[in-house]
């Protein structure tokens, strides 16, 4: 029968500036820290890496201008059923700019969908384009419906299984 021992090492380094708690310093037991001078080459490194971070800096201030500027598009949201379960559009109304995406999300786990309504819409927009098919229903929280309008004026949906119980929205794109 063989027999094999095995032996670790194990480091453990030595803190002599952090004390337990409640330990108190006395003077004695301070170590002096001289002060160092900062070499020519470093203070290079610092002022590069500060060039640096205002480089960084200057590119998120031009980002967020270009999208405080109103060349960015935003997406306004809209729930499908309300928070305490009321078979509704939140917000019921709502005004967005031409261009803007707005996106109905789910907000329960009824089936819901979006239609727009071919007699409330703008002259000339084709709701077939703009609208969920009657049959085609957001089943899950969190699905989603995404439509971007571009023609002004005022647009009336709603959700087809429930535009009985007044689940009915609109948006105004002015």
């Amino acid at each position: 029968m063989a027999t094999f021992a095995a032996t670790t090492a194990v480091s453990v380094p030595s803190l002599p500036r952090l004390r337990a708690a409640g330990a108190t310093i006395t003077p004695s037991r301070l170590l002096p820290t001289p002060a160092k001078a900062v070499p020519r080459g470093r203070r290079l490194a610092v002022k590069a890496s500060l060039r640096e971070a205002v480089g960084t800096a200057a590119v998120a201030a031009a980002t967020a201008a270009t999208l405080l500027s109103g060349n960015a598009t935003w997406a306004a949201e809209v729930k499908l059923g309300s928070d305490d379960g009321a078979l509704a559009f939140i917000p019921g109304e709502l005004k967005v700019a031409p261009g803007e995406t707005i996106v109905f999300r789910n907000n329960a786990g009824f089936p819901h969908n979006v239609v727009f309504d071919e007699d409330e819409v703008p002259s000339g927009v084709d709701v077939s384009k703009i609208s969920m098919s009657e049959e085609n229903l957001l089943n899950a929280p969190g699905e989603t419906f995404t439509v971007t309008l571009t023609e002004k004026g005022t647009y009336s949906y709603y959700c087809s299984p429930h535009q009985g119980a007044g689940m009915v929205g609109k948006i105004i794109v002015e």
